[in-house]
């Protein structure tokens, strides 16, 4: 499933599955209405349900929510096109989507727009029953032709995301006008019909009136919980909840999305956002950073109550950050040289000296889960892995992956010495203190990529280790509308990146790893993945038949993409920590995914 969430493809499963089609298309007669489906499983709610467990039916509404961006402002209210920066929260508060997902399953989805959902037991389509209450802003009806409308659109003139995500949707019919069925190219998209469920849906009679690819402010139709009000270009936005809100009283709508209005300010440098949430400029900030976790949050306002400070734990996966080679770029072409590197990224002293001793060190691309590869392949993992133990290097099958430490007694040196070696073994030597290709003669040297001052600490220390044995990392750091446009064209050697995942990977997958995203320009293949065997792993996750084999094969993936070393993973922490002005509150019960301010409300005086 994609949490935040690019066409042919070249494998064998596809032969096979391709000759499911023709029953894939016979009559939907054998279905029953739903009100809710599961990835595996049943739903956890059952029909009838009147809200999720972890809202407050009865929250107050009203009131204003105020919170703070740090970015160089925005230039569009598209966020569906790659051209321009969305303005904050606006996929996320002017458009509803077929389904809701809850956030205290791996993956369940149950009806918003759609009112129920038919599938067959091989999930070869899907139908959607849409509401006949659903309404746009305007008042117009959401109808089936609206969800073709969007489909085609998103997948045609939207980001290169949508073409992939539901790249194996072969046929669309409209039965009624609120009735819509969608055919799968191979029954053994198990996701598909779940997916579908997270598309937005876009009004067709406001956008066959203006240009869907054009990135502009022109407040657009919407049909969410909230309408774009005052905004001030690049600066703030506010949205203002839709007092006739079609699906207030629905069961995944209730006890949510409780604020009159949502204001965002933009804030160019995090130091600046920080004292300006303590000034009480705005009421709620997530803190990312280690050092203001430990030092900032004191002072009369934390002391009597008025700010107060939470670390919520939470348990859903936290993927990956971390350094991201793009293995486009010539010199990380050779996983030897990307495994050399990662020596000298000293996390041990790092999280003892600048992180308070605060976090854990990754070794997963699926991280806090079940789905984390751990030891040595065994049972089904291991038999999946023996089907391309010929394409894989040994190490997939002798070596756990750990990424290094520098706990030993000479620490960083021994560290050098290995990187060294690798390097000897991968084609370099160093020649006048510098480290060369010996058939080239070219210099090993890079730039990282960077948008967040603050981040330059932790940066250089690895600069000074790479250094020490002849390697030249240069730090270029740029403005983040820059920075957004460099990573969409691959025109970066070396970044930070958060590569995050849900607790049921799926299609998104070749978002992040696929041959076909490779040179996609938006895609999320960062590290420029490119290999058969990552392309047949993510075809049976998405395959996966129940949660036990989903846990098998996305294993067998993370344990091919660590030991293709595309990243030098960072850290993870497993809590969430929270400040905030005492008029918001919370529900007592925390979801698995964590704090969601969309449950919340104010209550009480406001900030002083």
């Amino acid at each position: 499933m994609a949490t935040n969430r690019i066409v042919s493809y070249p494998r064998f499963l596809y032969c096979i599955a391709a000759l499911l089609i023709a029953p894939a298309l016979s009559p939907a007669a054998e279905t029953t209405p739903m009100h809710g489906i599961a990835m595996h499983g049943e739903p956890a709610y059952p029909a009838g349900f009147k809200h999720f467990e972890y809202v407050n039916p009865d929250a107050p509404k009203g009131g204003t929510l105020t919170l703070g961006v740090v970015a160089n402002g925005y230039d569009s209210f598209n966020p569906f096109v790659t051209r321009g920066i969305a303005a904050a929260g606006i996929n996320r508060y002017l458009y509803d989507t077929l389904m809701e997902a809850s956030a205290d399953e791996p993956f369940s989805a149950y009806g918003l727009i759609a009112e129920s959902i038919e599938v067959p037991e091989d999930r070869s389509y899907v139908i959607f029953n849409l509401r006949k209450e659903a309404r746009f802003h305007d008042g117009e009806p959401i109808t089936a032709d609206d969800v073709k409308f969007s489909f085609d659109t998103l997948t045609t003139e939207g980001h290169p995301f949508y073409r992939n995500y539901y790249a194996d949707v072969s046929k669309i019919t409209i039965d009624t006008p609120h009735r819509i069925r969608f055919d799968f190219g191979h029954s053994n998209n198990r996701e598909l019909p779940l997916i579908l469920g997270q598309l937005p849906i876009l009004p067709k009679h406001y956008w066959q009136q203006h240009s869907f690819s054009d990135s502009n402010l022109v407040p657009p139709v919407g049909s969410g919980p909230y309408r774009i009000g005052r905004f001030d270009a690049g600066r703030s936005i506010t949205y203002t909840r839709v007092e006739d809100y079609w699906a207030e009283q629905i069961p995944v709508r209730k006890g949510r999305f409780n604020f009159d209005a949502i204001h965002y300010d933009y804030y160019s440098d995090d130091t600046v956002a920080l004292e300006a949430f303590k000034a009480g400029n705005y009421d709620f900030r997530l803190e990312s950073s280690a050092k203001n976790w430990a030092t900032a949050y004191q002072g009369a306002r934390f002391e009597d109550g008025r700010i107060k400070v939470e670390a919520l734990a939470h348990n859903r996966p936290v993927g990956l950050q971390g350094f991201v080679y793009n293995t486009r770029k010539p010199q990380f072409a050779d996983p030897k040289v990307r495994a050399a590197l990662a020596y000298a990224f000293d996390f041990n002293w790092t999280n003892t000296n600048l992180f308070y001793g605060q976090y854990t060190r990754t070794s997963s691309y699926f991280e806090n889960s079940e789905l984390a590869s751990r030891g040595l392949p065994q049972g089904e993992e291991l038999a999946i892995l023996e089907r391309y133990r010929d394409q894989l290097p040994e190490s997939v099958f002798t070596e756990v992956y750990q990424p290094p430490a520098t706990t030993g007694k000479y620490g960083m040196r021994d560290n050098l010495r290995t990187a060294i070696n690798l390097l000897n073994e991968a084609g370099y030597e160093i020649r006048d203190r510098k480290m060369v290709n010996t058939r080239t003669g070219q210099p090993l040297q890079f730039e990282i990529l960077m948008h967040q001052k603050n981040f330059e600490r932790l940066v250089l220390p690895f600069k000074n280790n790479l250094a020490r044995i002849g390697i030249d990392m240069t730090v270029r750091m740029v403005d983040t509308n820059q920075y957004i446009r460099r990573v969409r064209s691959f025109d970066y050697d070396m970044i930070t990146q958060v590569l995050p995942q849900s607790d049921s990977p799926g299609n998104e997958q070749r978002e992040y790893w696929s041959s076909t995203t490779r040179d996609v320009e938006g895609s999320r293949n960062y590290m420029g993945v490119h290999d058969p065997v990552v392309d047949e792993l993510i075809e049976l996750v998405i395959q996966a038949p129940d949660r036990e084999a989903l846990i098998h094969r996305t294993r067998a993936l993370d344990r091919v993409l660590l030991h293709g070393y595309y990243t030098i993973p960072q850290w993870y922490l497993s809590t969430d920590r929270i400040a905030y002005w005492a008029q918001l509150q919370h529900p007592e019960t925390i979801p698995k995914n964590g704090i969601d301010l969309d449950n919340w409300w104010v209550a009480g005086q406001e900030r002083q």
